[in-house]
């Protein structure tokens, strides 16, 4: 298969499975009792292998290997692809499909000496669970709350940020800072699996879901893990799976009395007779409770939230789950999120803005580049790599109150440049160096590009958007 003929066999491929997808949408959004047979015959479908095949060597570790050693490109090079597919879709049929273990990889956790787990699994079975990916998460999406952000189609941090932001701006002001410990490595399989079939009739589909669970893990010792309990992160389906299984946290407080479910006026009555009322925002295991009332409500409202989550074999980290206040402040998703007084007024009002947590891991991420980047090479080559980093820290970062952080940043970026500068060009003058790599001015830039100027970037207000996030599969057009 030449280069043109597979980008209109994905052509068509996307095609087909976009109409499938809303079709299996729809029909869940209209019966959400309904329990789905004959999925595997989707899952082994060309198309939808195809998509997972386009969707593995794109992303960015499609070079790692798994315990087989293949990649993507070698993959591609022999057998070929054409022929893996074939393969790949035969075994699925014939029901020869073995997932194989995943192979440990430790990476650093980020603010802490810790390092996190991953699992990389083999080509073949990453394919796999993008295929199932790709069936089951149409008829998820359909049960899932709007108060779920993480690892969902078009929502986005800043919506969860946003919405934390709007009801502590409207006397929510006591929040409990939700910390699951060891999420991905607890959850219970028998709970995980009982709520996946709550909506999968299809046995082979749910015998091949409980595979990848208890595939086990590959030590970097060499030595074989069960997977006895939990959804191994870094594969492909874990997101999904995981927030099927979290998803019993979202319903117990949507449908609790003084939760969304609950009529205003019921909630005024509540508060008028000294009762809590309360809104979950969960970003995959990282979750704020807010709750309208005191902090003893606050206190209850976490231990039944601890007792909720033992249900699927969770637990809370005790020095991590904390109660705060909103005039205290919150660290959520990388934001700080707090409120103040307003200047010049008695007013006051929540602002969201870069934690410091975030704004030290981008100046470490800036200083590692200065330190890694020889000062043989060119000034262009030093700022190919800090450039797309600020660039994308200031684009996630410019929804807030963010100017004087991007100042601040700015300003150390300078010092950061100019002191690599300095080591490059021992003895040079300060007019010299003014003259030789920032044109006269003070602001360093190479033949082909200058250095980013975080300072200028402005800020914008992101609009808080509810429950009206689009779908990906619209049911009108289904």
């Amino acid at each position: 298969m030449n280069t043109d003929e597979l980008e209109w066999a994905l052509m068509k491929a996307e095609r087909r499975v976009l109409e499938i997808q809303t079709k299996l949408h729809r029909w869940a959004v209209e019966d959400p009792h309904r329990r789905f047979d004959d999925l595997m015959n989707l899952v082994a479908d060309p198309a939808f292998l195809l998509i997972a095949w386009d969707r593995v060597r794109s992303n960015k570790g499609a070079k790692t290997a798994g315990v087989d050693g293949h990649t993507a490109s070698s993959i591609a090079l022999r057998p070929g692809v054409e022929a893996f597919l074939d393969e790949l879709r035969t075994s699925l049929k014939d029901r020869s499909f073995r997932p194989l273990p995943s192979r440990e990889r430790l990476i650093p956790k980020p603010g802490t000496a810790k390092r996190r787990r991953l699992g990389v699994s083999s080509i073949r079975d990453r394919m796999v669970q993008a295929s199932l990916k790709l069936v089951l998460e149409p008829i998820f999406e359909a049960d899932f709350l709007p108060c779920s952000y993480g690892f969902r189609p078009k929502h986005r941090v800043h919506d969860a940020v946003s919405e934390v932001r709007h009801f502590t701006s409207h006397s929510y002001e006591w929040i409990v800072e939700g910390d699951i410990r060891a999420c991905f490595d607890e959850i219970s399989h028998p709970e995980l699996l009982d709520r996946v079939r709550g909506r999968i009739g299809d046995r082979r589909v749910l015998a091949l879901v409980k595979a990848f669970l208890k595939a086990g893990i590959l030590t970097e010792e060499g030595a074989l893990e069960d997977t006895d309990t939990g959804t191994p992160q870094g594969s492909i389906l874990s997101p999904l799976l995981s927030n099927v299984a979290l998803a019993v946290l979202d319903e117990h407080f949507a449908q609790a009395p003084g939760g969304p479910a609950s009529k205003s006026w019921e909630r005024a009555k509540r508060r008028r007779h000294g009762l809590p009322n309360h809104r979950l925002v969960r970003f995959a295991d990282d979750w704020a409770l807010m709750v309208a009332g005191t902090r003893g409500d606050a206190e209850a409202l976490r231990e039944e939230a601890a007792q909720v989550l033992a249900r699927i074999g969770l637990h809370l980290s005790e020095e991590k789950t904390l109660i705060t206040h909103i005039d205290e402040g919150m660290d959520f998703l990388g934001w700080r999120i707090q409120r103040h007084r307003k200047r010049g007024t008695d007013r006051k009002y929540v602002y969201t803005y870069p934690s410091r947590k975030a704004l030290r891991a981008v100046m470490a991420k800036v200083k590692t580049i200065c330190r890694q980047v020889d000062t043989n090479h060119p000034l262009d080559i030093l700022l190919l790599r800090i450039n797309p980093v600020l660039r994308g820290w200031t684009a996630f970062f410019r929804p807030g109150v963010s100017s004087v952080t991007f100042q601040f940043l700015d300003a150390y970026v300078w010092r950061r440049v100019i002191g690599w500068i300095r080591r490059k060009h021992r003895r040079i003058s300060r007019k010299e160096l003014r003259r030789r790599y920032c044109d006269g001015g003070w602001w360093p830039r190479g033949q082909e590009r200058e250095l980013f100027h975080t300072g200028v970037v402005r800020t914008t207000r992101y609009r808080y958007r509810g429950s009206v996030i689009p779908s990906p599969w619209p049911l009108a057009a289904a």
